[in-house]
C-alpha cells in the first residue's frame, strides 16, 4: 500500500496528467522500460490552488457557505482546466481555511516546541508573553501565508535572534536560566533573558 502526493498539480504540463489518466482508468502504468506499475493499493493524493481566490472571497463574504455552493463554484474552474474524461475520476474535497482559533492553536503549539527545546538542551524556561502569540496568530491568518508562516517566522526571525543572544550570553560566560519572549509594535518581537 501506498500513497502519492502531486502537490500543486495545476501547475504540471498536460503529459504529466495524460500519464495519470492512465492509472486512473486502468490502475497502472508503464514505465520508460515498459516495466508495469502497480497502482491497484495506491491512494493517489493531488492538490491544487484553482479557484481559491473565489472561494475566499465568497468565504470573506459568508464564512458558512454550504459545500455544495463552494462545489458550484469550483466547477468550471476545473473544467477549463483538467480533461474531463480526468476530472470524472477525481473526488474533489474543498479545504476551508483554518479560523483564528485553529491558527492560534497552531501557534502555541510550534511555540511550545521552541520552549521544550530550550529546557531539554539549555534548562532554560520560556515565559511567552499573549501579545507574541496575538502578532503570530494575525500573521499566520493573512491569506497569502496561512499556518506555513509560523515556521517561516520561526526559522527566519525568531530563532536566529533567540541562538545569537543566547550564544553571545554563554561566550560571555553567563548562562541563563529564564527567557523572555514578547512583542510590541514599534519593536518587534522582543527577547530577554535572566540570570540567576
Amino acid at each position: 500500500y501506498s500513497i502519492v502526493l502531486l502537490d500543486e498539480v495545476e501547475k504540471a504540463h498536460r503529459d504529466v496528467m495524460n500519464l495519470f489518466y492512465q492509472v486512473f482508468d486502468r490502475g497502472f502504468m508503464r514505465d520508460g522500460e515498459g516495466r508495469e506499475i502497480d497502482f491497484r493499493n495506491t491512494v493517489i493524493l493531488m492538490t491544487a490552488n484553482l479557484g481559491s481566490d473565489a472561494i475566499m472571497d465568497l468565504l470573506s463574504e459568508r464564512p458558512d457557505a454550504a459545500d455544495g455552493e463552494l462545489q458550484a463554484l469550483l466547477r468550471p474552474v476545473l473544467r477549463h482546466h483538467f480533461q474531463p474524461a480526468l476530472l470524472a475520476r477525481f473526488q474533489t474535497v474543498i479545504y476551508r481555511p483554518l479560523n483564528e482559533a485553529a491558527m492560534r492553536a497552531i501557534v502555541e503549539m510550534k511555540l511550545a516546541q521552541v520552549s521544550q527545546r530550550l529546557r531539554r538542551h539549555y534548562g532554560l524556561t520560556t515565559d511567552i508573553d499573549a501579545g507574541l502569540y496575538d502578532a503570530l496568530t494575525a500573521a499566520c491568518l493573512l491569506p497569502d501565508t496561512g499556518a506555513r508562516n509560523i515556521d517561516s517566522l520561526l526559522s527566519q526571525q525568531i530563532l536566529p535572534a533567540l541562538s545569537r543572544q543566547l550564544l553571545a550570553h554563554m561566550a560571555a560566560g553567563q548562562r541563563p536560566k529564564a527567557l523572555t519572549l514578547d512583542w510590541s509594535e514599534e519593536e518587534g518581537i522582543g527577547l530577554e533573558f535572566t540570570h540567576g
